[in-house]
């Protein structure tokens, strides 16, 4: 148990208060929510990060309404946007213009700026649910590790050291050219998402689950759970009710900064061509598609190439911030 921080300036102004005779102001308590929002509020660069996030994420959410209101759908092709005799699309960087915001790709002339958004909806899917897998099984496994310890930790620790040194975009491209076309219900992009999903959410458990092992061997000794096992609580209420309360911050922090780099590796696949099927746009695709035509048509491998930059770097800034908030000894 913590006891609750007030704030030092308005202690010292209480006091001067108290000395010149005039009636003291109420002492405002701030649980560390509060403090770790005051200390995020003052980092300019992590809410400019996150800023960022937020856009792409409805950016991501309302693809539809902002391509019938800007653009075009992302499977429309339109031939009278190329070049017949060059295979280039019309116009200067890449057909960019009013009617085309990010131009168009100089094969079809699809509308890029459509196919970013929609690329954007399936790299944060993939990583949002990737992060979640690695989420669930790295807290359950690294708790018990760091809590039980013995064999118990010795097995899970050994485990991830296996799963760290195998190769996951080697086994990822294997294993999705073996799927069926269907499954569970899913088909196509579906089934390629989903082992997507799993594949990289569950090779990065065990990045997460030594985080919360190493928190989970000092918070075992604290007073907290020494009197909670003298009160007779038993394993599972320590772990619920002691230990993971005390583990938010640490793994909030840390989904944060894994969700990026979920990002790089769907972009990464994608441009192997072990990611989501075409015509479904994704921005490792679109990069992949671009490798043979930069030299005549450079934009189209900028303009996703950005795009992973700046999604990257954006979650990257916010989630320094948010663990530069989050730390108790920062000032």
């Amino acid at each position: 148990m913590t006891a609750p921080l007030h704030d030092t300036a308005a202690a010292e102004t209480a006091l001067t208060d108290i000395a010149a005779g005039e009636p003291a102001k109420a002492i405002e308590g701030r649980s560390p929510g509060r403090i770790a929002w005051d200390r995020l509020k003052r980092d300019k660069v992590a809410l400019a990060g996150g800023a960022v996030v937020l856009l792409l994420i409805l950016a991501a959410v309302f693809a539809p309404v902002l391509t019938s209101l800007l653009g075009h759908p992302p499977d429309e092709f339109h031939a009278d946007q190329i070049n017949a005799d060059l295979g280039t699309p019309k116009g200067a960087f890449g057909g960019i213009s009013s009617d085309f915001l990010l131009g168009v790709d100089p094969t079809f002339g699809r509308d890029v700026f459509s196919r970013i958004l929609y690329g954007a909806r399936i790299s944060l899917i993939v990583a949002f649910l990737a992060a979640g897998v690695s989420v669930v099984i790295g807290v359950l496994l690294g708790t018990a590790a760091g809590y039980f310890g013995g064999w118990i930790d010795a097995a899970i620790s050994r485990t991830m050291d296996l799963l760290l040194a195998f190769p996951q975009l080697l086994f990822t491209i294997a294993l999705v050219s073996v799927m069926p076309n269907s499954l569970l219900g899913l088909s196509g992009t579906g089934v390629r998402m989903g082992i997507l999903v799993v594949v990289i959410g569950f090779f990065g458990w065990p990045y997460i689950g030594r985080i919360v092992r190493g928190q989970a061997l000092s918070l075992r000794e604290r007073e907290f759970v020494e009197a909670a096992k003298s009160l007779g609580a038993g394993s599972g209420h320590i772990l619920l009710r002691e230990l993971l309360p005390n583990l938010v911050a640490p793994v909030l922090v840390y989904t944060t900064l894994i969700i990026p780099t979920n990002i790089l590796t769907e972009a990464a696949l994608s441009f192997l061509g072990a990611g989501v099927k075409p015509p479904t746009p994704s921005w490792g695709q679109m990069l992949s598609d671009a490798v043979g035509i930069y030299q005549a048509d450079p934009m189209y491998m900028v303009i996703p190439g950005l795009a992973i930059f700046i999604t990257v770097l954006a979650f990257n800034l916010f989630g320094d911030g948010l663990r530069d908030a989050l730390d108790p000894k920062g000032s």
